[in-house]
């Protein structure tokens, strides 16, 4: 569950499910819902347009899906409202109900044909149902079909995946509990969540999903998580242990990196906070599958969207285009295009 307090000096405190009452699981801003706060956030940090979605606390792939889906069509009509308040400003990745297909193939056309969004932000699994699994590959298809850029954030994750407990009443969720090894020095999210990414995208490759649905635009938040520091040990293993490895796809997790004549299968965003990181993550990935992320307003994001990028006097100025805005284009599609024109034609600058 959810629940938003508005605090004694006016900010908002929320706590989230398998988080004590007590504990204040984030504090959040006017800038989480109110457009006009978040353009003054862009005008001071430089940026032209942003793509929003929701936080995924509010996937609630845990609960009833028509629950889910009531959520889902409330999110997703504000987010196209304030899309179209704000043409050239904001693109909007919407959410769907994932806890049921069909439902969440519903929804996904209506925010593709009804609300104008480019596509939808989902979680790297659903109630632990990884992405590459079988019952989910309809959604994906459809998703490949309509042309919607799928972007996959990290939630319920490794360290901090709930389980359910009990509940009085079955008609009901009961209230799940987190995994205590992860609760010090706030674990679950600096190691668990690019583990968790890391899992996303390798059981993707190794699912035959990206086989199956060659034009799928898919994305991976934060550099792809720990998976472009694992993916030669992740190689090895698809080799070594085909028995194992190899029951749904013989393409090896590298077939679907960039090679001399074609990019990455899938993109990620550049927000990975290390010079070092993000050189690796060009030489894993390449320039054309990489796009600015921000994780903006939270407190792993960073302070001014791509500050990293920008700090960084080796990278040449196309190389540096193409991660502030290129790629980001490129995975939105057809809106990714539209917004470019848009940008240029008002003198705008090259980073959503």
């Amino acid at each position: 569950m959810l629940r938003v307090e508005q605090g004694p000096d006016g900010r908002t405190a929320t706590d989230a499910r398998g988080v004590p009452r007590t504990t204040n699981f984030r504090t959040i801003e006017e800038n989480c819902w109110n457009p006009a706060a978040r353009l003054e956030d862009m005008a001071a940090a430089g940026v032209d347009a942003q793509v929003l979605s929701t936080v995924p606390v509010m996937f609630a792939y845990w609960a009833r899906p028509r629950d889910t889906l009531e959520v889902a069509r409330w999110l997703n009509d504000d987010l196209a409202a304030t899309c179209r308040a704000h043409p050239g400003r904001f693109v909007g990745l919407g959410t769907v109900p994932l806890n049921d297909v069909d439902l969440a193939i519903g929804e996904l056309e209506r925010c593709m044909s009804d609300l104008g969004l480019a596509g939808v932000q989902i979680g790297t699994n659903v109630s632990g149902v990884n992405l590459g699994d079988a019952s989910l590959r309809p959604f994906f298809r459809r998703a490949q079909d309509l042309s919607a850029a799928v972007f996959v954030h990290p939630w319920d994750m490794i360290g901090a995946r709930f389980h359910q407990t009990a509940s009085a009443d079955p008609r009901v969720p009961a209230p799940p509990l987190a995994e205590p090894r992860y609760a010090d020095f706030w674990a679950a999210w600096l190691v668990g969540m690019p583990a968790e990414t890391a899992l996303a995208i390798a059981h993707t490759l190794m699912s035959g999903m990206l086989d199956e649905l060659p034009t799928l635009r898919i994305g991976f938040a934060h550099g792809g998580g720990s998976f472009p520091g694992t993916v030669g040990r992740i190689e090895h293993g698809f080799h070594a242990r085909p028995d194992l490895c190899q029951t749904r796809t013989t393409s090896a997790p590298k077939s679907f990196l960039r090679s001399a004549d074609r990019p990455t299968r899938f993109f990620v965003d550049a927000l990975v906070h290390d010079h070092a990181a993000l050189r690796h993550l060009l030489h894993v990935l390449g320039q054309d599958r990489i796009m600015l992320g921000s994780d903006y307003p939270f407190p792993l994001g960073e302070d001014r969207p791509g500050q990293l990028i920008r700090s960084m006097p080796d990278l040449d100025a196309r190389v540096t285009e193409r991660l502030l805005s290129g790629s980001a284009i490129e995975f939105l599609g057809s809106h990714g295009a539209i917004l470019h024109q848009r940008l240029h034609t008002s003198d705008g600058g090259q980073h959503p």
